[in-house]
């Protein structure tokens, strides 16, 4: 039994079988249709969630799965006051696999110590994400058929944008990246993430505010809000939430191939105009989101396809 925690719980050959097999999965879903047959997914989601809950329970029950779980905090036993282990460990009595998500950065982790089945990190405060990350970097394999000589740029929240941690985790192990963090100060990529991932592994990288005068060497733009829900001053907040939004008129100088990304909710950082533009990627996402979500389930069960 293994977990996945975090991106790099999971090595590159292994990110390239899920991305061989998600691919598979688009190409041929019959043969996956029945492979989760009496296997049960729990999510356990103590904070809210649209996009990531309901594709993991799309990717379940398109492997004849079945689902049980929660969806906030408030519907579950620790609004009685239960502590996440106890809740883990009951509800692996329950289910073959947990895919989890909670607003506290480490709850997986103390979850996994006592969950008698495989935990899927869904999303742990501004931590990590990282089947956001796969389906990122689906997305990337699908638009750009390359991981390598890639120039990256992230922008808005880079703070408490766990999408943007593990996504910059998951790169390092690349050659050629180049990475541009485009935000405020107030929002700034953390140092950790500068110490421990970018200098550890000799990443070439620039911090700016001014998106423009970086979008013509951009391969790579990925968008993200504002996270309202994690700041401590409503007045912070409301001053940065529209600090960049990409319009037509900003995508302008970027390459004719650049693919604009983003893991949703969007609010207003990207126009809705841009959504008719070949290079906006970020419902693609969404798709790809799904076919990773049932690769990996299928992965941590065990589970191959009768060929």
């Amino acid at each position: 039994m293994r977990h996945v925690l975090n991106i790099t719980d999971l090595s590159v050959s292994e990110i390239d079988s899920l991305i061989a097999t998600a691919m598979d999965i688009i190409g041929n879903r019959e043969k996956y249709q029945d492979i989760c047959r009496r296997k049960k997914l729990a999510t356990l989601f103590f904070e809210p969630s649209t996009r990531t809950r309901l594709s993991f329970e799309a990717a379940m029950l398109e492997l004849g799965g079945s689902v049980i779980g929660f969806s906030s905090a408030s519907s579950s036993s620790s609004s009685k006051g239960e502590s996440v282990s106890d809740t883990v460990k009951v509800v692996s009595y329950y289910a073959d696999i947990i895919a989890m998500r909670h607003p506290k950065e480490g709850a997986p982790v103390a979850a996994s110590a006592v969950s008698g089945v495989p935990i899927i990190n869904a999303g742990d405060g501004g931590h990590n994400h990282p089947t956001q990350t796969l389906a990122d970097l689906l997305t990337i394999h699908r638009e750009k058929g390359r991981f390598n000589d890639l120039t990256v740029g992230f922008c808005g929240d880079l703070k408490f944008g766990r999408t943007v941690h593990s996504l910059v985790s998951a790169l390092s192990r690349y050659c050629g990246i180049n990475l541009v963090f485009i935000s405020p100060d107030e929002l700034k990529i953390p140092q950790y993430i500068i110490t421990d991932i970018v200098n550890k592994n000799h990443m070439p990288y620039i911090e700016t505010r001014d998106m423009e005068s970086v979008m013509p060497t951009l391969d790579i733009l990925y968008m993200t809000r504002v996270q309202g829900e994690r700041f401590f001053n409503e007045a912070d907040y409301v001053r940065l939430k529209d600090y960049y939004i990409l319009t037509p008129d900003k995508l302008a100088a970027a390459k004719p191939d650049m693919c604009v990304m983003h893991p949703l909710p969007r609010v207003n950082e990207i126009s809705r105009t841009i959504d008719s533009d070949p290079r906006a990627c970020y419902f693609k996402q969404v798709e790809n989101g799904k076919y990773m979500r049932m690769a990996l389930i299928m992965m941590l069960l065990g589970l191959t396809p009768e060929i």
